[in-house]
């Protein structure tokens, strides 16, 4: 401010002078605000920190070389070169684009619980049966214990596995109380993960920059509190860069509700990644685009005349006809 008011003086931007009579001196303020990039140079680089583990990238390879070096002159860190392995996610890249999986750590959970041996089948689950609380017999406490460590280390592998995550999802509601039904559907899934130790994520090395969201719901789906299950996938492109199934909060009364409800999580999520990649300098030409295969849904998004047929959906569902105006 005093550099200002200086370059002003200097430059004789103005005469003082006294007031006139009956005048009012018209007031001042000084308003601040942070200038990104005043330089212009355009370097981006991102540091992703996991206790005493650092990821670190950028579009420009001099820039981090000079960050690595400060950090190992400050931390005394080791260089372990291009990633390749980071908490358990195994990184290979190629011309084609990178894979990311969970390979190695797949092998250790079938090998900790038993299960390296066993039949492999095509599915993470049997999708002629539902599960409720009180399928088959309660399990002892040692027994038990092993079903939530199993259940929380399966959680962690549906960070590349999406095709796991509606079955893990669906047993991760029976920890408290797991039976012998539970334990075998358990099983299931590493059956199926044994017919599939690769299977990961690819991320093409040429790809279009749009946001594809795919919403739907499975209306009453949980039998112990007729609660809709909510299911989406969001693509980058070509890209599956986030998913998630999940019970929602209250029941709905309808599928419309519950379709209503699940565009309604995926919206918020479109509305996250596009902040988050935005700090990552990804520009956006196109809107996002939301899909679901529920009319009445859709409707209800796009046409607020639907009052009587919405009185009963709380405020922040009605996020999704926001986003669609």
């Amino acid at each position: 401010m005093n550099a200002e008011i200086q370059a002003l003086e200097s430059n004789h931007t103005w005469v003082l002078t006294e007031l006139p009579p009956n005048k009012n001196a018209i007031g001042c303020r000084w308003v601040y605000k942070i200038k990104h990039r005043a330089d212009s140079p355009t370097i981006f680089y991102a540091i992703l920190v996991y206790v005493d583990d650092i990821v670190l990238t950028g579009n420009d390879l001099t820039e981090i070389k000079t960050i690595t070096n400060l950090l190992d002159l400050t931390f005394k860190i080791k260089d372990l070169g291009d990633l390749k392995f980071f908490l358990g996610f195994e990184v290979s890249r190629t011309k084609a684009g990178i894979n990311l999986c969970q390979r190695k750590y797949a092998l250790d959970i079938l090998r900790d619980t038993g299960m390296i041996g066993s039949k492999p089948v095509s599915t993470p689950n049997d999708y002629t049966t539902k599960l409720h609380q009180h399928s088959g017999s309660p399990l002892c406490d040692s027994d038990a214990s092993s079903y939530r460590r199993l259940i929380g280390r399966l959680i962690y592998l549906t960070n590349t596995r999406p095709d796991i995550t509606y079955a893990v999802q669906n047993l991760s509601q029976f920890v408290a109380r797991p039976t012998t039904a539970h334990q075998q559907a358990a099983s299931r899934i590493l059956r199926y993960i044994k017919s599939s130790l690769g299977a990961g994520l690819i991320f093409p090395a040429s790809n279009t920059l749009q946001l594809k969201a795919f919403s739907d719901s499975d209306w009453a789906g949980c039998l112990d509190t007729r609660r809709s299950i909510t299911g989406y996938a969001v693509y980058l492109g070509s890209s599956l860069i986030s998913w998630k199934s999940k019970k929602q909060a209250t029941v709905s009364r309808s599928s419309s509700k519950a379709e209503y409800r699940a565009m309604a999580s995926v919206v918020c999520e479109l509305q996250w990644l596009t902040y988050l990649l935005q700090d990552f300098r990804v520009s956006f030409i196109q809107p996002s685009t939301l899909y679901c295969d529920n009319r009445s849904a859709l409707h209800i998004a796009a046409n607020p005349v639907f009052h009587e047929r919405t009185k009963h959906i709380e405020i922040d569902c009605h996020i999704v006809r926001e986003k669609a105006l």
